[in-house]
């Protein structure tokens, strides 16, 4: 089955100008100016819109986060139309605060759900807490055998957290990158930054003491800590922004492009994670939910701050690709990548959507939904 979209104004994410892109089943097989099919296909005229590859967003909680403010605050999962309204066409998702009520187990099967919905999904083992849970009794083993899981999350600086200390994060380390050389997975530890005192003490400590390689640590809402996570970007490391907290991520990124190298940046949304506010004493006086679709829209944010759209796209495409080790496959348009294409409207909206050469919505109308839709 071949489709040909044609006249789009292509953002690879480098810039391409006015192009074809030719798509056979879930693959990406030419780009051309003057492309032609002599096969039987469909065509669809993107004269007048941007084509980018579909986002990658790599800290979503897929079957809800939330419940600090008892169970009725339990947030509710992701859905097929959550992610396809979005422009996301692979995620990874994972646990939050909640390992009590939610589990390792129903995140690996949610991935698995939205992948036979049509999407790519991968997701972490772990939570906020440590020693992590697991659903084979082992982070390696989670790691090694369970196909979805490409790494662990963990909470560190956080009065949530088990307040994990740098020796057993060294040791989380050590476990994860065992099962990822053994598997050939990126192998990451996925860290849930807090607003407490340490910060980032402890990963440095870590690289320092140990041999450890700086790439499996993967701080995540970086904009709390932006000093610490520049120096951590400079020395090779990758920092993610989130784009679903209140005050949103493009300043902080802004400042980040000025200081830190441009491939160390990522973005995620934290879709579905709770927003808890709290006062200086501890308190919850608030709560909200982070949304994908906040993705798009930092990305609009960066563009109308001076960034060109090619460099305000690559932290949802090509440099997260790069991130969990997907570079060919994800976050490119180029031949032999997954078809995953997201046409853009003027407004920087999604207007149609591919996933592995499966159209899930055209013309601004989600074609395919979920199961119970």
């Amino acid at each position: 089955m071949f489709t040909l979209i044609t006249h789009a104004n292509v953002y690879a994410p480098q810039p391409m100008g006015i192009c074809h892109v030719l798509v056979c089943f879930n693959r990406i097989v030419a780009i051309g100016k003057e492309l032609t099919c002599p096969w039987p296909h469909t065509v669809i005229d993107a004269e007048g819109r941007t084509l980018i590859p579909g986002l990658i967003d790599q800290h979503v909680h897929i079957t809800g986060g939330g419940g600090e403010q008892s169970f009725q605050s339990r947030a509710p999962r992701v859905e097929l139309e959550d992610c396809v309204t979005s422009g996301v066409t692979t995620l990874v998702g994972l646990l939050g605060t909640d390992s009590i009520t939610r589990s390792v187990a129903s995140v690996v099967a949610q991935a698995k759900a939205l992948g036979e919905q049509g999407l790519t999904a991968y997701c972490l083992t772990g939570a906020y807490e440590y020693p992590s849970p697991t659903l084979t009794g082992s982070v390696k083993n989670d790691i090694a055998f369970i196909q979805e899981v490409i790494g662990v999350k963990i909470a560190i600086s956080d009065h949530r957290s088990s307040s994990i200390t740098a020796a057993e994060l060294a040791r989380l380390a050590s476990e994860v990158r065992q099962a990822a050389l053994i598997s050939g997975k990126v192998g990451e530890v996925h860290m849930h930054l807090g607003n407490g005192k340490q910060g980032l003490a402890d990963v440095f400590r870590v690289l320092e003491e140990t041999d450890i390689p700086i790439g499996h640590f993967r701080p995540t809402h970086i904009q709390k800590i932006l000093d610490q996570g520049i120096a951590f970007a400079n020395q090779g490391g990758y920092i993610d922004f989130t784009s679903g907290e209140p005050k949103g991520a493009a300043q902080a990124m802004l400042k980040a492009y000025e200081a830190a190298p441009a491939d160390r940046i990522t973005l995620s949304s934290d879709a579905n994670g709770s927003q808890p506010v709290w006062n200086e004493k501890g308190e919850l006086i608030g709560m909200g939910v982070a949304s994908m679709d906040t993705l798009l829209q930092c990305v609009a944010e960066l563009c109308a701050a001076g960034m060109p759209l090619e460099e305000a796209l690559r932290p949802v495409t090509s440099t997260v690709a790069q991130a969990l080790g997907l570079a060919g496959r994800k976050g490119h348009i180029q031949a032999g990548a997954d078809a995953d294409l997201v046409l853009l409207s003027e407004r920087l909206t999604p207007h149609m959507v591919m996933a592995r050469g499966q159209i899930l919505m055209d013309q601004g109308k989600v074609l395919k939904k979920g199961f119970f839709a």
